[in-house]
Parts: structure tokens; sequence; C-alpha cells
């Protein structure tokens, strides 16, 4: 059954509406096969590769969005660091040790609607001078973007640009009102169109169904997105959404395997909340993405480098530094579940 997941992805004909219902539905008991499934794709198009992501966190809070996952929010109590934008330098020798460590990209995230004209001339600066003295892909979070902004951001040697859906568009509106999913995919059309990758994912735990789960994973693939961060509601004190904790082990296993199926050749990223949601079955996830964040997210932390790099190995897979497609060739490497 759960092989047939796999031959389906990798054929091309894709899960039908009922198998991804049935991945969501995956008894517990069954969570090896599943992954043992997930990880036949993932192997075929990327190997034991894992890419390394290091988020900095540029500007922090000062939010006028009421997105109610967010402790940056305008609506949000929670106590967390706020500035406004970092001074170059410190972006980039913090992209300079996010390489040293083994980082294939570097992430640069500043809270807010969207940049103002001086926050990208000071943003554009820094990546070139990134681009001059360190040797790693940048991608940028910066909120709702222009084409004209996409542009620019293209012209400064941005790699590629980050704006997630976050949810179907149906539960959208459960989550936030200051702007629309609309606004959202315009974005990432206007990202698409200035020729810059994209990279786009959600959130799970936020009260969704298995509908809206599926919907955002069949979304994402019909836009085309390049890369699919996702990530694990981490509940924060003085946010709306603080009292969710319904996320399992299992579910995040789920959904990761539901999107590898769906986007099978897609660059997925095992994202926020994974240390918090995943725990002692974070190793797993790498079955089914084939890629991380390192050293924490944007105002939560994460597992560090050493303890990442630990797990990796332990695995049996490799840092992947320089080439972003994997040797599919290499020898098969699975942790021995049945067929089924």
């Amino acid at each position: 059954m759960y092989t047939n997941y796999a031959d389906k992805a990798l054929s091309g004909d894709g899960l039908s509406p009922a198998d991804m219902r049935a991945v969501l539905q995956t008894p517990d008991r069954d969570i090896l096969p599943l992954l043992h499934a997930a990880f036949q794709v993932r192997h075929h198009h990327f190997g034991r590769k894992v890419h390394i992501h290091v988020l900095m966190n540029a500007k922090s809070g000062l939010c006028p969005e009421d997105c109610a996952y967010c402790s940056q929010s305008s609506i949000s109590t929670a106590t967390i660091d706020k500035y406004p934008l970092r001074p170059a330098r410190e972006i980039v020798d913090a992209a300079r040790q996010a390489r040293e460590n083994g980082a294939y990209r570097y992430c640069i995230v500043t809270s807010g609607r969207a940049p103002t004209d001086r926050e990208l001339d000071a943003l554009t600066d820094t990546v070139r001078q990134i681009k001059r003295e360190v040797d790693i892909d940048i991608c940028c979070c910066l909120g709702l973007l222009t084409a004209e902004s996409a542009q620019r951001l293209k012209n400064a040697g941005v790699d590629r640009v980050n704006h997630n859906l976050n949810t179907s568009q149906a539960h959208t509106p459960n989550i936030v009102s200051t702007h629309t999913y609309r606004d959202r995919v315009e974005t990432l059309y206007n990202i698409q169109k200035a020729g810059l990758e994209t990279c786009s994912g959600g959130i799970i735990g936020m009260g969704e169904t298995h509908a809206d789960i599926i919907d955002m994973a069949v979304s994402l693939r019909d836009l085309g997105v390049n890369s699919i961060p996702v990530n694990f509601l981490h509940p924060i004190a003085g946010t709306p959404l603080s009292d969710h904790n319904a996320l399992t082990p299992h579910d995040c296993l789920r959904a990761l395997c539901l999107f590898r199926f769906v986007n099978p050749s897609t660059e997925i990223r095992v994202a926020g909340g994974r240390e918090k949601n995943l725990r002692s079955l974070q190793p797993l996830a790498l079955y089914p993405a084939n890629s991380l964040f390192m050293e924490g997210y944007l105002t939560t932390g994460g597992l560090d480098v050493e303890a990442t790099h630990r797990m990796i190995a332990d695995l049996g897979f490799e840092i992947e530094r320089d080439d972003p497609r994997a040797d599919s060739s290499q020898h098969l490497h699975c942790f021995g579940a049945a067929r089924h």
C-alpha cells in the first residue's frame, strides 16, 4: 500500500485525493512503512544529501500585521526582542559564520508588511557585500513584494525569496485579516517574474483540517515553487494561538510525507517548530525532507551546530554544501521498513 504512493509520485501519475487523505490518516503503527515510501521519493531526487539553512532575524517585531501565530505581530503581547534593521556588518558576519558551520543557504528575514525603499536599499547593498565576501546562497523573506521590489532583489544577487502561503485559502481568514491569500500568491508571482527562485510553505497545527493541509500541498505544487518549508506551530504565550498544542510527532511526519509525495522533486525543509513538536523523532523528518534549519528560528531557539551535524551523520546522511542536486546513483540506505 505505502510503496504504491512512492510509485505514483515517481511515475508522475501523482496521488489521488483519496490517497492524500489516506496518508494523513495513516495509523501510528504504520509510520515507518510510510516514511520508507517517502524516502524512496526523496532518495530518487536528492540521495542522502541534506541542505542546511540558517536564519538571520534582521529586523524583529514592530509588525502591523495581525497573524495569529506570530510573536512579532501587532496583536502579540509576547516578550521578544524588537529592533530595526541590523547593521550590514552584523548581517555579513553572520552569513560568513553560517557558511563555516555548513550552511548551504543563508536566509535574511525582516518583520513587517513590506520593506520600505530605505530598507530595500540597505538590504540590497548588504546582499552585494555578502556575495563579494561569502560563498553562500542567499534567500530573503521581506513580506509582500511588488514586481519592482523583487527585481531589485534579483539585481542585487539574491538567489531565492521566501513568502509562505502559511495555510489554505479557506483557512487564511481564520489566521490573518490584514492581508489576503491572494496577496501572498501575487507576491509569489512577482518573485517568479523577476527570475528568482521561490520558497513557500506553511504552518501545520493552526486548527486547520486535513483538507486544508492537502490544499496547501497541492497549491504549492501548482505554483511551481522551488522550496517548501514545512513549519509546525510553536505556540507562544501572548499570541492568539498560544493554546494550540494538538500536534503529535506522528502528525508532523505524516504531513511531511504528504508534501514529499505531492511535490516529489521539490526541496522540502523541516522548519519551525521541529524541535518542539517532533521531539525525539526529529531525525525521522529527514526521510521525507532533504533540508532543515539549524540554530533556531526568528524568536524561538533550535538545535545547535554540533547537534545538527551529529544528527545528520548518525542517520548516514551527509551535508550538501555546494551542488544543489544530489547524485541519485548513491547506494540506497534506509531503516528497513517493511514493504506494503
